[in-house]
């Protein structure tokens, strides 16, 4: 049997990714921050990317304009089989030399705060701890055993491993590991070192000389109940009335259960807005903010390597590949601000309402809404909302956060869930803080409202919003 060779040609479609979609897409997810310390890499890296000095920055009433036969011939460029004879480069550089890429307003130069005003690292609880150690014992096993001690607490002072797993550590006596841990015990801040809640609230009280009082005895024997509000069984079990039984309850919630957490307290991360949402004449506009953004350009020095008889050839292929890199980072940047303007422009538009009268007038929105009111794909929306803020006269938010799930309300217009949120809050912080309301009763009063809700979705959001049950909530006294 003879073996035959056919030639077949077959059709096919596949995605490829050129360098500057690639480079596109890594920007877009990038903060304004995080677009700055790339940039500023990007200048350190690339010989022929520049930095705009600020007094050659132009006002946007000065800057060029492009005319429609410019962007064609930009076009055509970028169309144009990739060879350093056919690159149109006095084109990018009479583009990229003078203004850079974009039109650009006149940056404030600021004056540096004095260095009196920086303010420093904080000490942590560890090193507030090692330095008491050092103060009071000389011996330096105690000392290896107090640092094995200090080295397994929590962010709010709390010892997470037992006496014996500290000891195999050592390996050291039991009695010597109890011996140190009591004198831990002893440091500021007061009720370091506990194991539970209850040895750290005793250690409190007796540092308070209070040890034997009833008070501890509420601690010792009963703080389950108190935990739970039960306050009549409470009173039942210490014999005491409501009125004698408020004065230890009273002791008892002035103490700090979380001892440690001052000192290991978070600085404040401040949000640089990426957009900002300005009000002109009776309409709202998204303004992108650039600042802290270098404002970059290619050199103007390497215009003469392109000169061809004034360069080797390799020297010509490594600014051909800068000069190509460096047009597709700019390219990329003026594609990313352009794809965040328009994704905000579109986030107006949907919350009007929200930003003309508040959070309760939030309407549900998905990244699908979005993507078809700009012809994009949900994919790119949801690279561009994501790590970016948006300053609103509502306040900064996320653009993250305007984006979630609604309910169906009885008078036909879905509710967005952030809106039930801020209902559920509120109603809560109205009630009778003696005769709290439970979810039931919730869903009672959304129901007059046209929220139809079921209780365990009730329950659920009072979950997220950080809100205590309602046996948990109650007040007696």
């Amino acid at each position: 049997m003879a073996i035959h060779q056919k030639l077949q040609a077959k059709l096919s479609q596949k995605l490829i990714l050129t360098p500057s979609l690639q480079q596109a897409i890594k920007l877009l997810p990038m903060s304004t921050l995080e677009l700055a310390d790339m940039l500023n890499q990007e200048v350190v890296e690339n010989p022929l990317l520049e930095e705009i000095p600020t007094e050659d920055l132009q006002a946007p009433e000065a800057a060029p304009a492009t005319d429609k036969a410019d962007e064609q011939d930009a076009q055509r460029t970028d169309a144009k089989a990739d060879t350093w004879e056919d690159n149109d480069y006095e084109y990018f550089f009479s583009e990229y030399l003078d203004d850079g890429y974009r039109s650009k307003v006149p940056t404030e130069v600021k004056e540096l705060p004095p260095i009196e005003n920086t303010l420093s690292t904080g000490s942590s609880l560890t090193d507030h701890l090692e330095w008491q150690l050092s103060l009071k014992s000389d011996d330096p096993i105690d000392r290896a055993i107090g640092s094995a001690i200090i080295g397994n607490l929590d962010d709010n002072g709390e010892l997470v491993a037992s006496v014996s797993e500290i000891a195999q550590m050592g390996p050291w006596p039991i009695d010597r590991v109890e011996q140190v841990l009591r004198l831990v015990q002893t440091f500021d801040p007061t009720g370091v070192a506990a194991r539970d809640l209850q040895e750290c609230l005793t250690l409190q009280l007796r540092a308070l000389g209070l040890e034997g009082t009833s008070t501890e005895r509420i601690v010792s024997e009963h703080l389950r109940l108190l935990q739970n509000h039960q306050i009549p069984e409470l009173g039942r079990k210490m014999g005491m009335g409501l009125d004698e039984l408020r004065e230890h309850i009273t002791i008892i919630q002035g103490l700090d259960p979380k001892p440690g957490a001052r000192y290991n307290a978070r600085q404040p991360e401040y949000v640089m807005p990426d957009v900002y949402v300005v009000k002109v004449d009776d309409q709202y506009v998204a303004v992108l903010n650039d600042d802290g953004l270098p404002q970059l350009r290619i050199s103007s020095s390497y215009k003469r390597l392109l000169e061809k008889d004034q360069a080797d050839a390799d020297t010509r292929a490594y600014v051909k590949d800068r000069f190509n890199a460096a047009r597709w980072l700019l390219k990329s940047v003026e594609q990313r601000q352009k794809t965040i303007q328009k994704v905000a422009t579109s986030i107006i538009n949907f919350q009007r309402d929200f930003l003309d009268h508040g959070i309760e007038h939030l309407r549900p929105l998905v990244l699908r809404d979005v993507a078809n009111d700009i012809g994009m794909h949900e994919s790119t929306v949801s690279r561009v909302v994501t790590n970016k803020y948006m300053h609103t006269p509502q306040g900064v938010h996320e653009m993250k956060f305007f984006f979630h799930s609604g309910i169906s309300s009885s008078y036909g217009e879905a509710v967005s869930s952030v809106t039930i949120k801020s209902r559920i809050r509120k109603i809560i912080e109205a009630e009778d803080p003696k005769k709290p309301l439970s979810d039931s009763k919730i869903v009672s009063i959304l129901q007059r409202e046209g929220l139809v809700l079921a209780r365990r979705t009730i329950a659920k959001y009072r979950e997220e919003l950080r809100i205590p049950t309602s046996n948990q909530r109650k007040v007696l006294y």
